[in-house]
């Protein structure tokens, strides 16, 4: 899949990578090499990590999830500690009026996702509409609405946490990494990578998938790329990360607890989930519209 901007690879992320004041050609190439290694230490973190969360979660306690979701960001920690690189480019500042604007984005997003795909599914019969059974009492329509809300509002806060130590990793690190050693097409290659990292509960049955492994693999792939390049851009154009944060946290909210609830039948995780063609479809539809509008990156 071939998303990119049309300034990708023009415009360049400017990274606290050292404190040696660095100018012209001499200080670009030093840049390049500074960021190359800062990946090479990062990845050198982020596997180990990564086998520890897995092993963890898949053989003691799924609460372990919580350290596997850190891995990233604990990688992009130590690698600052390691190279002295510092954290002030982790942006946690909030990133003044082009923050404010992504939060409908935010808030919305998920929903209007949602709603397209799994709304297609429910009106076609690929999918059935059908309230989960610990549900409260109340008419269909009602109980989820009720409990859409609810995953909007509660359901994101309390997925910040483990949301937070993803995108500190890959949002907050290797993307701005990848821009400053002119790492060809890093918002597709660093999607690319975030997929193939959660490729393992796939394949050893530990996450919901359809009827055929490798359809679903594929699907995956398309909607954890487009989605990894709206997170990017969203990082990248406002200089904060909190925006891919809030939008990551709440997506797992509003799509997993929400949508993938009410969604039943024997085909249902072929059309619909994260690896459902339907999603796989809007996602890829959703990045190439934001593709298409003009992109300035900035850093805080």
């Amino acid at each position: 899949m071939a998303i990119h901007t049309r300034n990708e690879g023009t415009t360049i992320m400017r990274t606290d990578l050292s404190n040696t004041a660095v100018a012209g050609m001499d200080g670009e190439k030093e840049r390049i090499r500074l960021a190359k290694r800062g990946l090479l230490v990062f990845f050198a973190m982020l596997v180990p990590l990564t086998v520890l969360g897995y092993a963890l979660a898949l053989t003691i306690d799924e609460t372990f999830v919580l350290l596997l979701m850190w891995a990233p960001g604990l990688a992009a920690i130590l690698t600052r500690l390691v190279r002295r690189e510092g954290f002030k480019d982790i942006s946690l500042k909030i990133g003044g009026k082009r923050t404010l604007k992504t939060v409908p984005m935010i808030l919305l997003f998920p929903v209007a996702i949602g709603l397209f795909a799994y709304g297609i599914a429910w009106l076609t019969g690929l999918a059935q509409f059908a309230v989960p059974d610990d549900s409260f009492d109340a008419p269909p329509a009602v109980v989820f609405i009720g409990i859409l809300l609810m995953q909007l509002t509660v359901g994101t806060l309390a997925g910040l946490f483990g949301a937070a130590g993803e995108e500190i990793g890959w949002r907050g690190y290797m993307i701005t990494r990848m821009v400053d050693a002119r790492v060809p097409k890093p918002m597709l290659t660093s999607g690319i990578i975030w997929g193939v990292w959660h490729l393992p509960v796939m394949i050893l049955g530990a996450y919901y998938s359809g009827p055929n492994l490798a359809l679903s693999i594929l699907l995956f792939m398309f909607s954890v790329t487009s989605f990894s390049y709206i997170l990017s851009r969203l990082r990248l154009t406002t200089g904060s990360v909190w925006p891919a944060i809030f939008l990551h946290a709440s997506w797992n909210a509003v799509t997993q607890d929400v949508f993938d609830a009410f969604s039943k039948g024997e085909n249902a995780l072929l059309w619909t989930g994260e690896s459902g063609i339907l999603v796989a479809l809007a996602l890829l539809g959703a990045a190439w519209l934001m593709s298409r509008k003009p992109m300035s990156m900035r850093h805080l």
